[in-house]
């Protein structure tokens, strides 16, 4: 019985990748998930807003008396925000290709086009295997269509494939009018792989002082349901490497994801919930005994047998399941 996957190119022992977070911030720590089997290391991500920093602070330095630099700066994070700045992200990328054998994946979070994205090309020269590109973006102005963030994001897209030719994924928010024709319009930039979803962090209110209070949960595994309805409908669809995020907890969790068209099953909270990294090495075997005990031979037998298109009812992913599961049940 064969767990292997061939997630963006890279042909993997097991589909379990630890995901893009401080799992990877340490060498020790980066080591120790190779150790426990991780396929694939992730980096976390570098955002626009830093590398945009950096770049208004060197014009700064050159046009000193140009003000609007000055106060163009007041509006981004302070580097001190950052775990890794844009030289130390790839001083650090450096020296973990340099730990591991496994595959390594750099991280860049944006969403806006400019000259920023050209880092994507400094990553692939440091060594990066892949790149995410992560197009977490909450839209808030009334005046902007979502035809016109789509295609901003769109745009974006075009420009990084442009910058590297090493493996693309784009990790996706499910909020998409239509996530099946957005995921066409990304497999039309070439792009290699999509990765759903990115979890939204909302904001909790803090009554008494009137504040917004930034808040961090680790996931469940009940927020793996939107994702399995996401993977189920965009692999109907599309050829393209598919990642699930979010919500993954044990072996039964990242079989259903497989079964929704996943190639790729990334993990977070799950390792970190557990101190230690041996969790990643009891979920692959849970992986293992859960497709033995349901009789298939590999991962590839069962690989998109519950999307859209192949699954028995394919209409418990649409609107008629909404329709039935309100309807009170008729009494005997």
């Amino acid at each position: 019985m064969s767990l292997a996957t061939n997630y963006l190119g890279f042909r993997l022992p097991h589909p379990l990748i630890p995901g893009a977070s401080l799992l990877a911030d340490e060498l020790d720590d980066v080591r120790r998930l190779e150790d426990a089997g991780a396929p694939m290391i992730v980096l976390r991500s570098l955002f626009e807003e830093q590398l945009v920093h950096d770049q208004l602070v060197a014009q700064h330095g050159i046009d000193e008396h140009e003000n609007a630099f000055a106060e163009a700066l007041t509006y981004l994070p302070s580097p001190k925000a950052f775990r890794f700045g844009p030289e130390t992200y790839v001083e650090h990328l450096g020296r973990v290709k340099r730990a591991v054998a496994v595959p390594v994946v750099a991280s860049l979070n944006g969403t806006t086009p400019g000259g920023w994205v050209e880092y994507a090309r400094v990553l692939e020269s440091a060594g990066a295997d892949a790149l995410e590109l992560n197009l977490f973006f909450i839209p808030t102005d009334p005046a902007e269509t979502s035809a016109t963030i789509e295609d901003r994001l769109i745009a974006l897209v075009r420009s990084v494939r442009a910058a590297v030719k090493i493996p693309l994924a784009i990790k996706l928010t499910p909020f998409y009018t239509s996530l099946a024709h957005f995921a066409r319009r990304l497999e039309g930039e070439r792009v290699d792989g999509l990765i759903l979803f990115n979890r939204f962090y909302e904001p909790d209110i803090e009554v008494r002082e009137q504040t917004v209070v930034r808040t961090l949960s680790l996931s469940q595994s009940s927020e793996l349901l939107p994702r399995l309805h996401g993977l189920a409908v965009v692999s109907a669809h599309t050829k393209l490497s598919l990642a699930v995020t979010g919500g993954v907890h044990n072996g039964l969790d990242a079989l259903k994801a497989i079964m929704c068209g996943a190639s790729g099953v990334q993990m977070v909270s799950a390792l970190l919930k557990q101190e230690g990294l041996s969790r990643l090495k009891e979920i692959r075997d849970e992986l293992a005994r859960v497709v033995e005990r349901n009789e298939y031979d590999s991962l590839e037998q069962v690989r998109g047998s519950m999307n859209l298109a192949r699954c028995p009812d394919p209409q418990a992913y649409e609107r008629i399941n909404y329709m039935q599961i309100l309807q009170p049940r008729r009494r005997v």
